[in-house]
């Protein structure tokens, strides 16, 4: 017996990876999974949504507005509207100013195909504070269909996702402009350099798009891009020491 209680589910991009993925673990689950996808046309809109206990936007945040438009007219008012962007605050005001319904956002901290021994996470928040029955059930869901769920607030998730996606990008971007202006750099490449390019080939040969909207959709980029150049100051004034210290952080669980 499926404990989330959800019986059907429509999914707007259905068709996109990640759309793929939910919609292959939740019918798993032994959900009804109705697939909606563009151009949301009135009668198969209709019929996707027609009972159903979700809705999850698998869209670019970039289309939510139009979305919800053509979508909302045709959702049960006791569904849950939830989505699986890359930033949180202003897709959330979003969506419980287009729905009275119980909004949930969620952000899927992995993408289509999950590295192994990668434990895949989810980030799982309400959209008002009278959702969190709704945020329970749709964590019930994801953790049903074997992912790690945890909850946290849209302005927690934008401020980390600043660091995590959007500072990433542009510190990256910039890095790589700097080394391209000297002459010949080419012929001084590393491994480790070799390791960073290739890491940051698909982010700016498939990706750039993405990460620019989502950099530009972050309201805590600004202030996050600040702070590193404060660090940087410290690495302008020699204190290698210090910052190498700070990063150290990251492995102060474990022992060599």
């Amino acid at each position: 017996m499926l404990m989330t209680k959800m019986k059907k589910i429509a999914i707007a991009g259905a068709s996109g990876q990640m759309g793929t993925l939910f919609g292959r673990a939740f019918s798993d689950l032994g959900c009804e999974v109705a697939a909606v996808n563009r151009p949301y046309s009135v009668s198969a809109t209709a019929a996707a949504l027609a009972g159903c206990d979700m809705l999850l936007l698998c869209i670019p945040v970039t289309a939510m507005e139009s979305a919800l438009g053509q979508l909302l007219p045709h959702l049960p008012k006791t569904a849950i509207l939830c989505d699986v962007g890359s930033v949180k605050v202003n897709p959330i005001k979003a969506m419980t100013g287009a729905w009275d319904g119980p909004v949930v956002g969620t952000h899927p901290l992995f993408g289509p195909v999950v590295p192994e021994g990668f434990t895949p996470r989810v980030a799982v928040m309400p959209g008002r504070a009278s959702d969190a029955e709704a945020a329970d059930r749709v964590a019930g869901l994801f953790r049903a269909g074997g992912y790690a769920c945890f909850a946290a607030t849209p302005e927690e998730h934008d401020r980390a996702m600043a660091l995590i996606q959007g500072l990433n990008f542009t510190t990256t971007a910039a890095y790589l402009a700097a080394a391209r202006d000297m002459e010949g750099i080419e012929n001084f490449v590393t491994p480790s350099f070799k390791r960073r390019l290739d890491s940051a080939a698909k982010m700016f040969t498939k990706d750039s798009e993405l990460f620019e909207v989502i950099s530009e959709a972050n309201p805590f980029l600004q202030e996050v891009s600040r702070r590193f150049m404060s660090y940087l100051g410290l690495a302008a004034g020699g204190d290698l020491d210090l910052l190498a210290e700070r990063a150290q952080w990251w492995w102060r669980d474990e022992s060599y």
